[in-house]
């Protein structure tokens, strides 16, 4: 399946093997639920290391490390669309985080709507009864 089949097709194919694929670039990390901190919207998945968390904790912008390219990924570098770190957050069992953000820029998704505009979080599709994506009726 190419990108754009998955990114915007409407067939279900999750990857249940990358938790396995993440452990097996030995990358020490743990799963970080980004949500906008204005209304409540998840807008993506992300993972964090010790360095990835230090970064964001100390310059107050979402920082993750990227377990595909296995280096710091500090969202916007390159598209402007930052994400500002209002609030870090640990779980009960301290392994996993949640980042409340400030969106800077146009949205925290890479992919980008059927206008071209960048879409606001990575959540866009909703799985129906029958097993298919569609356009979420949220937005």
């Amino acid at each position: 399946m190419n990108h754009t089949e998955l990114e915007e097709g409407s067939r279900l194919a999750l990857d249940f093997s990358k938790l396995q694929k993440i452990a097996a670039t030995g990358s020490e990390v743990v799963p970080v639920v980004v949500q906008d901190a204005t209304d409540g919207e998840v807008l993506i998945l992300a993972y964090v290391n010790q360095q990835a968390l230090e970064h964001s904790l100390r310059e107050r912008v979402a920082t993750f490390w990227s377990t595909s390219r296995n280096e710091l990924w500090i969202k916007g570098a390159t598209s402007g669309d930052t994400l500002e770190l209002v609030e870090a957050r640990v779980n009960c069992e301290q392994n996993s985080l949640l980042f409340k953000v400030k969106p800077v820029g146009k949205g925290a998704c890479h992919t980008r709507d059927s206008a071209g505009a960048t879409r606001k979080g990575c959540y866009y599709r909703e799985l129906d009864g029958e097993g298919l994506l569609r356009p979420s009726s949220l937005g």
